[in-house]
């Protein structure tokens, strides 16, 4: 509708808009509550639970299986400021990092960077979800120069930081 609406306010009456679909979005500030937040800042919250009560293991939906696509915030907001900037057309854009993970592999980077030693126990009476969700964002580069800067590394840990500085404030707010 959004895509429509933009071509259409172009056509008739010359505006500028810009439609950008950004792919799964993580970092500082995220929703880490368990019942409503996405994969990372859901096993963030589990993972540093876990190292703190000293847990074996630790449950995920699934069976790892699946792949997703992941755009830090900081970077998300910087697509969004250059396409503003620096796009005039209504195509369709899409904001990710063109890096694909299976959950699997992120559980053990998440367990990593948050200090959990414990095992994963996949829970596959839950949905795995889409099998692949990764975008196309060649587009986002070719029109307007965007490409994302932030190591997934490095915006884990940030992501990780942020959650136990604020845990306590977290868990009072949506306890798990």
């Amino acid at each position: 509708m959004m895509l429509a609406q933009s071509q259409a306010y172009r056509e008739q009456y010359g505006f500028n808009s810009v439609v950008l679909f950004p792919v799964n979005l993580y970092g500082p500030r995220d929703n880490f509550d368990l019942h409503t937040s996405h994969v990372i800042p859901a096993m963030i919250r589990k993972f540093v639970t876990a190292r703190q009560r000293g847990e074996a293991e630790v449950e995920l939906w699934g069976d790892g299986s699946p792949t997703r696509e992941f755009l830090y915030v900081e970077d998300a907001a910087d697509g969004i400021l250059l396409a503003a900037e620096k796009y005039d057309a209504s195509d369709p854009v899409n904001l990710g990092s063109g890096e694909e993970i299976a959950v699997r592999d992120l559980a053990a980077f998440v367990a990593g960077a948050t200090g959990y030693q414990g095992r994963f126990v996949w829970d596959t009476s839950k949905p795995n979800g889409q099998p692949r969700r990764s975008l196309d964002v060649s587009r986002a580069k070719a029109r307007f120069g965007f490409a994302a800067r932030t190591p997934f590394s490095l915006g884990i840990a940030a992501t990780v930081k942020y959650y136990e500085a604020h845990q306590q404030e977290i868990d009072r707010k949506v306890p798990a």
